[in-house]
């Protein structure tokens, strides 16, 4: 089977696409309009064009919309090592250096919503708030799963799978892909998978999975995050994102997200800092950015508006 060329990741659009260099890596960025800068920070399995429909909204509003491939997504750089917490947030503030702006508004889903705490933790003056999509502070899920094992721990089983050796990066790719399929179906709300849009989205990931690397890559961001944290590097990154921020924070939860529960997203609140504020959308899973796109752009730029 032939795999895809990276540039598949480059999706036409209104928006212009760019290599940056940042945190000696090269990342593929999407970007629209121009102001302030907000930096969107992708989940898994998605790359950066689950925010398309963000970059037409946010760029609207007045502001500079820029979408990334993280780290081992994409059309970005794979190396074989960085899918730690504190080198993932060096790329970002990497990134936010290398865009020419001193400070951003960081808006991410899932892994790139945690990342964003921790970003906002460790390098507070690049930051002007934080947005969390179906993300809880990375510490709140760590006791969630620890002390709810029957309900976050069983909603966080995909984690200690992702552990194997091979098997994950197999079970992702085989098939062309269809485990990405099944991972949207099971994770989004019942209205999603039956919409119009639901198709391209599946087919889209399918794609961008099977670009060489992007499997394994990954991958590497669960297995850093599990296995951390029985070593000291685990220590030492809680310890660092262990502290209130300093920027408002919007957090955004699907109602029925079945990965990141609501009591889970809830439990952040002491990690939030002044004027932030918690939205739950109803009917809407583990993609509120995509299953409800103008109901969360509406939640993202109203927020931004007042920071």
């Amino acid at each position: 089977m032939r795999l895809p060329d990276p540039s598949t990741a480059r999706v036409p659009g209104p928006w212009a696409h760019r290599d940056v260099s940042a945190n000696g890596i090269r990342l593929h960025v999407a970007e629209l309009g121009e102001g302030p800068l907000v930096l969107l920070l992708h989940g898994f399995p998605e790359f950066w064009w689950s925010w398309r429909h963000q970059l037409v909204a946010i760029a609207e509003a007045g502001y500079r919309a820029v979408a990334v491939d993280l780290r081992g997504y994409g059309d970005s750089d794979k190396p074989p090592r960085g899918y730690d917490g504190f080198t993932l947030a060096g790329d970002v503030a990497g990134l936010v250096k290398a865009l020419g702006e001193p400070r951003a508004h960081l808006v991410g889903h899932a892994w790139g919503g945690m990342l964003a705490w921790t970003v906002g933790a460790m390098h507070p003056r690049l930051v002007y708030s934080v947005t969390a999509v179906s993300a809880p502070h990375p510490l709140a899920l760590r006791r969630a799963i620890r002390r709810h094992p029957r309900r976050q721990g069983r909603a966080s089983a995909h984690l200690f799978r992702f552990q194997l050796p091979l098997y994950p990066e197999r079970w992702l790719t085989r098939d062309g892909g269809a485990a990405v399929a099944d991972l949207l179906g099971k994770w989004g709300g019942p209205k999603w998978t039956v919409s119009p849009e639901f198709d391209e989205v599946v087919e889209r990931n399918r794609e961008a999975v099977l670009v060489q690397g992007v499997a394994h890559s990954s991958m590497e961001y669960f297995r850093w995050a599990v296995r951390s944290q029985l070593r000291s590097d685990g220590r030492r990154f809680a310890e660092a994102v262990d502290r209130r921020l300093e920027v408002p924070v919007l957090q955004i939860q699907g109602a029925r997200d079945p990965v990141m529960l609501d009591t889970t997203a809830s439990d952040s609140a002491i990690w939030t800092g002044a004027r932030s504020s918690y939205r739950v959308v109803p009917e809407v899973g583990h993609f509120p950015h995509q299953e409800a796109p103008q109901t969360t752009s509406r939640l993202v730029t109203d927020f931004l508006a007042k920071v």
